[in-house]
């Protein structure tokens, strides 16, 4: 955890200390320790209500990549088997 505030801290002086952040409920956002840094630096969380990735541009590009790169190379005679 101390690391993830450490890389936060560094990007806070590089940039600059943002009005909030918006993440998934993913445990390095929720965890205690770091919802008290970023209070005390003043910064509001935003979190992604659960199963919504669409509303995060890095997992929807991902996915989409994924899918191209992998799924769309492939022919699936069941859904099944594009599952597996």
């Amino acid at each position: 955890m101390l690391r993830y505030l450490e890389r936060l801290s560094d990007l806070f002086v590089r940039r600059r200390i943002p009005d909030h952040i918006r993440s998934e409920n993913e445990p390095e956002f929720t965890a205690e320790r770091v919802r008290d840094w970023l209070y005390r630096v003043e910064v509001k969380t935003l979190f992604i209500e659960p199963g919504s990735p669409w509303k995060n541009g890095y997992i929807e590009s991902f996915n989409v990549k994924l899918r191209y790169e992998l799924l769309n190379g492939e022919i699936f005679d069941t859904l099944w088997e594009a599952k597996v």
